[in-house]
């Protein structure tokens, strides 16, 4: 069976220049494109999470998850179903300011999605949306048919799972041990 969904991987490394072209080349030679990417430090030292998202099947993304664990640099990668994590992005809209104050409208689906207020000067005011990916769209679909939109900007899907982070933890105090003792 060969259904696509939407995988998300989570990939722990050390910080080396270059790595992020290594693991998009994955995807690339795969013909897989990326619809999601998310980098940062995590809260262990030295070490960086990637969090990528891709529509693909089960069987590509396990051998694309093998293939980036191959990668010297990379301490771990696993892939995950939406049901497997706890995802959310987050999302700025830049509005005119004057279509805002004169349109209640605005303010009633700002309001009703949960998003707010974040600036407002004289030419345009600043929109912060968190949620799931589809509410941040509905969000922009609905301010969009106002005509009010000027900017709109995601940080991409941020994921978390703690048997994930566990095992970079562990891995990381056996590989400290077995260098303590190599010494």
């Amino acid at each position: 069976m060969n259904d696509k969904r939407l995988y998300t991987i989570i990939v722990h490394s050390e910080n080396f220049a270059g790595l992020l072209n290594q693991v998009t080349a994955v995807f690339t030679r795969r013909q897989i494109n990326i619809e999601s990417l998310n980098v940062s430090a995590s809260s262990i030292k030295g070490v960086h999470k990637y969090t990528i998202t891709a529509w693909t099947d089960k069987d590509t993304i396990e051998k694309v998850t093998k293939q980036i664990s191959k990668k010297i640099e990379v301490l771990q990668a696993h892939y995950f179903t939406d049901e497997e994590i706890y995802q959310h992005e987050i999302a700025l809209y830049k509005l005119t300011t004057p279509v805002l104050e004169q349109n209640p409208e605005v303010s009633k689906i700002i309001r009703r999605h949960s998003a707010r207020i974040v600036e407002v000067n004289q030419v345009f005011s600043i929109v912060e949306k968190n949620g799931m990916s589809e509410e941040i769209t509905a969000l922009y679909e609905e301010l969009s048919m106002q005509g009010c939109v000027l900017q709109f900007v995601r940080s991409g899907r941020v994921a978390i799972t703690t048997s994930c982070f566990e095992r970079v933890s562990e891995f990381l105090a056996n590989r400290e041990a077995k260098y303590n003792s190599g010494q």
